[in-house]
């Protein structure tokens, strides 16, 4: 599903973030990201999303080399992956409601197709009180969620979260890591950069990548978690 060969990349002219990064994901497969603030975890989400371009090296998404995907074409990947990024990037003009339900409006279904659907989702996340509510009355913790529910609601085929879990209780962070589970057991390959060893325990990841000054290691969960439980 998603295949990085020795890729590169910085910012402008200032010096490479992530450097020789290589790794593949495949589908139905589950992963964390983890490394200190500021490593780059971010940054390669956004690689992996194609929001950002490499300096150097090769990308494949879905089968397509991404060098050479023309532009106009790159929308059509972007809608096969559900994002959760920090900054929640959510519409103010629209409800909940409606933020949620945008990636199937645009899949061009009828609100009768899936309003129950979207309803029973803002439910679990605790939001079912809050779905005519814009996003300026919400608080951090629900703007996450309704980013969250908005990642879900298509059923991606890759689902990319960073710190998912950061501004909620643990009860409703128990309930979003299920979320997330459920969904890797229909097929979805999920990417979750947390710093949370209790997210750590919790999921069925079976690697874990580690960023540290923009270099990335790979280890078998069950081998990080020993040697995490030993420091």
């Amino acid at each position: 599903m998603v295949r990085f060969e020795n890729v590169g990349m910085r910012y402008g002219l200032g010096p490479e973030i992530l450097r020789d990064i290589s790794f593949t994901l495949d589908q139905g497969s589950f992963h964390l990201l983890t490394g200190p603030s500021g490593a780059g975890k971010t940054s390669l989400l956004k690689l992996i999303y194609l929001a950002e371009r490499p300096c150097r090296g090769a990308i494949s998404m879905f089968g397509r080399e991404i060098a050479t995907t023309p532009r106009d074409e790159l929308p059509g990947l972007r809608r096969r992956i559900g994002v959760v990024f920090q900054e929640f990037r959510l519409l103010d003009h629209l409800t909940v409601f409606e933020n949620v339900s945008l990636p199937r409006r645009v899949m061009g279904e009828m609100e009768s197709q899936y309003r129950a659907e979207v309803e029973e989702l803002l439910s679990w996340v605790g939001l079912g009180n809050r779905l005519n509510a814009k996003p300026a009355t919400l608080s951090g913790g629900e703007k996450q969620r309704v980013a969250i529910a908005r990642a879900v609601v298509a059923k991606p085929e890759l689902l990319l979260a960073d710190e998912p879990t950061g501004n909620v209780d643990p009860e409703i962070g128990g309930r979003i890591m299920r979320l997330f589970t459920e969904l890797n057991k229909l097929g979805t390959c999920v990417m979750i950069a947390t710093h949370d060893m209790r997210i750590m325990e919790r999921v069925p990841a079976s690697r874990i990548y580690r960023l540290a000054e923009g270099r990335l290691t790979v280890a078998k969960a069950h081998d990080f978690m020993a040697q995490a439980k030993r420091a």
